[in-house]
């Protein structure tokens, strides 16, 4: 019989498939309405529709072969920690079968990715699905005779599941049988927490909720660095380290949680006035990142600076006054590789540019202020440079330590990758200190090497190119295109609209002079007023929201940075085009004179577009004007694997 649905449940509603095929439906609905309280009358109208033809297939199923009967129906199944619910979950003998209905004829390109998600995020993140097969089912529940499979995706008619579901039940008999139990434990589920909820997270408690996938990949890194400070703390001495990866690895959630480690307390020296209160900060040059990162915060005190500060910020206080010791033994800078040479540096705090220092320079200077002891972690990205005066690279922080003269204090630790460019420097390697699969994109592990190959000079075979999308397509990181803005709007609003707590917005170049036309609010006076925290941050039902989900405010590649977002809606211009089979940079919005020299144009182009197209954890959608201009770049991308939207995503 259905067992009673407890407080914490994760489903409305669960039963062996021979009480659910003969249950009363008033019973059923009223257990899901429950569950979903805010259920619309459309909703409850799905439900009265549905949940009849599901209990005639898994009669028909059971009727067939009656050991069929033990199995499980799990009807509104909550992901844990989350707001997404699958519609149906069916637990057989040896997998799990993944059901989402919707009331059409047919369904849309949306509907067939939403449902691919389901299905990928159980096999990656349910401890109950890693070893067992997973298949997700999209039914149609309007179509007659229907049957096909859209990129591992069982499209089936309501009349038809019955053979289909037997077809599976055979296919893996021999398996282990599923728990029931072990799958409804919300401990089952470990999904990668989004950047900011895992900042908000470690706020509240002190710690991350384990995470499989992340920490698989990180704590080895959190391991070593722990160590490394207190050897640098045992052996008063001074570290800077370098954390290498690729987009989405997870090198900011390292410095995080570095950041609010409790051990950092232990290690502090006593400055005549006891020991430092916040031994630990984590500095960023991204302005977007911090002000997103200090919304989520705010509540920490001081407006979540507490917890997150602005490298422009602290170099001001500290390079004022040579006399002034900053409080930390541990200065996290994010993104180090992006950090300002002299001439940026004199430009934004008005040196003069004959005595100016980088701001590896000032850092070097700022750690041997502090008393002891002290470990500079600097995390370091690839291809991420796109402001001028960020092109000196990883470099500038060897050049530091070589031209202070109290180098003889520091060691250098880095992943092996980086050592050549640390001669004459005490340098130990550790493979720990090099993350090099992406968690941002549910193990998409191809994704920084498809939009590396997709924006290279020269570029990459078509064919090359399109063999890593179905990878990635086939991982569940979709490759979406289109010409029509509308129709990326629709696709997005449809496939979240179940998920509120999903976060898709417009993404453009900031060197684009054409959008505009095509409704793309991308131009400097739009995007300079965005307010990067309730961007990212608010539902788009708040009091004067101007949340991302909206689809009304677009940020760049700076708002970009750094963050991530489920979906992505990105704008291509004309300042990054294919003329010729080659990219063309010569229609972009020019670079002011003043400050930095731009060293390569062309590369901080393809930097930049690398960063819109690897913000999405679930999907990039791109838009590409109608326009003849971007023509041969539209063939370029559907060559290279971006599947194009249906022209009526909605039907």
């Amino acid at each position: 019989m259905p067992r009673p649905r407890t407080p914490e449940s994760t489903r409305a509603y669960d039963a062996e498939f021979r009480h659910f095929s003969g249950a009363d439906r008033g019973s059923i609905l009223d257990a899901l309405k429950r569950f979903v309280a805010d259920a619309s009358d459309a909703q409850h109208r799905a439900w009265r529709d549905s949940i009849p033809q599901l209990q005639t297939e898994v009669r028909e199923v059971v009727a067939s072969y009656g050991e069929a009967g033990r199995y499980h129906a799990v009807l509104e199944y909550r992901l844990p920690m989350e707001f997404r619910r699958i519609d149906a979950v069916f637990l057989l003998r040896g997998m799990v079968v993944v059901l989402e209905l919707k009331g059409k004829w047919t369904p849309s390109d949306a509907d067939i990715d939403q449902a691919h998600a389901y299905a990928r995020d159980l096999r990656c993140y349910h401890a109950e699905c890693e070893d067992r097969p997973v298949e997700v089912v999209l039914v149609p529940t309007l179509a007659r005779g229907l049957q096909a499979v859209s990129r591992g995706v069982h499209v089936c008619a309501p009349a038809l599941l019955d053979g289909l579901i037997a077809r599976f039940d055979r296919e893996t008999r021999e398996q282990p049988p599923v728990s029931l139990e072990r799958f409804l434990d919300a401990d089952a589920y470990r999904p990668l927490p989004s950047l900011v909820r895992a900042a908000r997270e470690l706020f509240e408690r002190g710690t991350l909720t384990r995470i499989r996938t992340a920490s698989a990949a990180t704590d080895p890194a959190i391991a070593l660095l722990t160590s490394l400070a207190r050897e640098a703390a045992a052996t008063r001495r001074r570290k800077l380290v370098l954390l290498s990866g690729v987009p989405g690895a997870g090198k900011t959630l390292v410095g995080l949680r570095l950041v609010h480690a409790h051990f950092i307390d232990d290690l502090a020296v006593d400055r005549g006035r006891g020991k430092p209160t916040s031994p630990a900060v984590f500095l960023s040059g991204n302005g977007p990142l911090v002000e997103v990162l200090q919304y989520e915060l705010r509540d920490a005190g001081g407006g979540g600076s507490a917890f997150v500060r602005g490298v422009k910020q602290y170099v001001e206080r500290y390079s004022s006054d040579p006399r002034r010791r900053p409080p930390e033994h541990v200065l996290v800078y994010d993104e180090a590789q992006r950090a300002y040479d002299a001439e940026m540096v004199a430009d934004k705090h008005g040196h003069d540019v004959a005595t100016a220092k980088s701001e590896p320079q000032w850092f070097v200077e700022f750690a041997e202020r502090i008393p002891e002891w002290c470990v500079v972690l600097a995390l370091i990205g690839s291809g991420q440079e796109i402001h001028k005066g960020e092109e000196a690279g990883v470099g500038q922080w060897a050049d530091a330590l070589r031209g202070s003269t109290r180098g003889n204090e520091w060691d250098v630790h880095g992943p092996v990758g980086l050592s050549g460019g640390f001669g004459g420097l005490t340098y130990a390697c550790h493979a720990e200190l090099s993350l090099d699969v992406s968690l941002r994109s549910h193990l998409s592990l191809e994704l920084h090497r498809f939009v590396a190959g997709l924006v290279a000079t020269p570029t990459t075979p078509a064919a090359e190119l399109r063999l890593l999308a179905e990878r990635l397509t086939a991982d569940g990181h979709d490759l979406r295109l289109t010409r029509d803005l509308d129709a990326a709007k629709a696709y997005l609003r449809e496939r979240y609209a179940d998920a509120p707590t999903a976060r898709f917005g417009i993404v453009a170049s900031s060197r684009d002079r054409d959008l505009v036309r095509f409704r793309v609010p991308n131009d400097f006076q739009a995007t300079k007023q965005i307010r990067h925290g309730p961007w990212y941050g608010d539902d788009e039902d708040a009091p004067d929201s101007r949340s991302c989900r909206l689809l009304q405010d677009c940020v760049t590649e700076f708002g970009a940075q750094g963050l991530e977002l489920d979906a992505t809606l990105v704008a291509w211009g004309t300042d990054f085009r294919i003329v010729g089979g080659r990219w063309d940079v010569s229609r972009m919005r020019r670079y002011l004179k003043r400050g930095a020299p731009v060293r390569d144009a062309a590369q901080l182009r393809a930097n930049a577009y690398r960063v819109l197209l690897t913000r999405a954890r679930d999907a990039s959608v791109v838009f590409v004007p109608p326009s003849a201009e971007l023509d041969e770049t539209w063939a370029f991308l559907v060559d290279a694997g971006f599947r194009p939207l249906d022209a009526s995503p909605g039907s």
